[in-house]
């Protein structure tokens, strides 16, 4: 199993200052979060990438969010990212993730974009707005196409994440609902953490919960 879904949560950090990244992600790991996402929303999520990873070293994974382009995602390679997330689907931008060997989650929504995405080789599918499409959509999707590894993200919720869990998600991506943009703002890391904590005790508990239905 790859480490995305071993950890089965993405951070989503889409905040206007990343000034304090490095405290932030030390408080989402205290928590127990294991695979932070900085998104390109902000044109310093390079740096602060390379920050958080020469901080943290192996104690979390670090990837590049809202790439929107193969460009960026090569920039964000060179940065130090460990995995591409896109919101839409560029095969350009699978081709060189797969070309350096770094995981890809492909923004795709209908069934034709997740298959299409998949025959590009995308590590994986980011299912967004999650919301829309509901925890079912999931199941209805894999039906058919059971080889492909659905992520949602976009309204994901602690209450919703046990669901899209439960209808076959690999792995969750969480932003706002996750990392708390006023709790940031005001330094709480001790907030921060305990959020985190919430959410990937969510996760395990649910995880637990399926195996014992499958046995």
């Amino acid at each position: 199993m790859h480490w995305i879904e071993e950890a089965g949560l993405i951070a989503v950090i889409r905040l206007e200052d990343l000034s304090r990244a490095v405290e932030l992600a030390q408080a989402l790991v205290e928590g127990g979060v294991r695979v932070l996402e900085f998104t390109y929303t902000n044109r310093e999520a390079g740096s602060a990438i390379e920050r958080t990873r020469a901080a943290l070293g192996t104690a979390c994974r670090v990837g590049a969010g809202s790439v929107l382009d193969a460009e960026t995602a090569r920039a964000a390679m060179l940065a130090g990212a460990e995995f591409i997330v896109t919101p839409t689907l560029r095969a350009e931008t699978i081709e060189v993730c797969r070309r350096y060997a770094v995981p890809s989650v492909i923004g795709a929504f209908t069934a034709t974009e997740i298959l299409t995405a998949w025959e590009h080789g995308a590590d994986y599918i980011k299912v967004n707005p999650a919301r829309a499409a509901g925890p079912e959509y999931f199941k209805d999707i894999l039906g058919p196409l059971p080889q492909v590894k659905l992520i949602p993200s976009g309204g994901v919720t602690l209450e919703t994440g046990p669901r899209f869990l439960a209808n076959g998600a690999v792995a969750l991506a969480a932003g706002g609902e996750l990392v708390d943009k006023r709790a940031v703002a005001a330094g709480d890391w001790a907030a921060v953490a305990a959020r985190a904590r919430a959410w990937v005790e969510m996760v395990e508990r649910t995880r637990a919960e399926l195996r014992d239905r499958r046995s």
